[in-house]
């Protein structure tokens, strides 16, 4: 993703020019709308559930779930590394073992896991991609899902079995699957960034196809209104 804070306006303009080249191909791919899983997922055991899902920069995957009826929060931030409380420029070296994710918090009555995953696979990010997505490339912007418990892990590796069978990708999933990670939720200013920057040409090419995908592809779980991370 660009660096942050922004450049200067023509700086910019230049930069903007070799995002919309570079990321073209992948904003412009054809989205490959998988299949419910025919595994049953595990029943919720109350209210409110949550996994952790990263797929290339947590602006897109944030305002994607940010948009499904059902989800209650998507918090940006940093799974699967071992320092404690990493920052984003620590983060960004590719050394520290963290990816970028949400952690997504959702009512399991009005939205299971099942479709969850399902919306990850499809709209949220190319789940055949290895240590990238589109421009952005490094192990912090892979292909991973840090499951709350051994139920949820066994669930996500067995609809991984089903779409490779199925051959439902052009390529297999490189998604890998964690239990129990640690997850610290990311910076403020990283919050609510797609709905915040809707005009920045990255959000524009990489992140509005996907909120666009989602709508078009899941109707009836697209909400217009997203819910937004609470300023600190």
């Amino acid at each position: 993703m660009p660096k942050i804070p922004v450049m200067p306006a023509l700086a910019f303009a230049a930069a903007a020019a070799l995002i919309g080249a570079a990321t073209l191909s992948f904003s412009a791919r054809a989205t490959v709308l998988a299949p419910a899983a025919r595994l049953a997922a595990p029943a919720g055991s109350s209210g409110s559930e949550t996994i952790v899902l990263a797929g290339g920069c947590f602006w897109g995957v944030q305002a994607v779930f940010q948009h499904v009826d059902g989800v209650t929060s998507a918090l940006s931030g940093y799974a699967g590394g071992k320092i404690p409380h990493p920052s984003y420029q620590q983060v960004s070296t590719g050394d520290t073992g963290y990816a970028e994710s949400v952690k997504v918090t959702f009512d399991p009555r009005r939205i299971g896991l099942g479709d969850i995953l399902r919306i990850y696979f499809s709209v949220a990010h190319d789940p055949t991609e290895i240590n990238r997505q589109g421009p952005d490339e490094g192990t912090q912007y892979r292909s991973e899902i840090f499951a709350a418990d051994a139920a949820q892990a066994q669930f996500a590796r067995g609809y991984i079995g089903e779409l490779d069978a199925a051959k439902v990708f052009a390529a297999p999933v490189a998604t890998k699957v964690e239990t129990n990670a640690a997850f610290y939720p990311a910076e403020g200013y990283h919050q609510n960034y797609a709905t915040l920057h809707p005009g920045e040409p990255y959000i524009a090419f990489n992140d509005e196809p996907k909120i666009e995908a989602l709508k078009r592809l899941f109707p009836s779980r697209y909400r217009d209104k997203p819910v937004l991370v609470a300023a600190d």
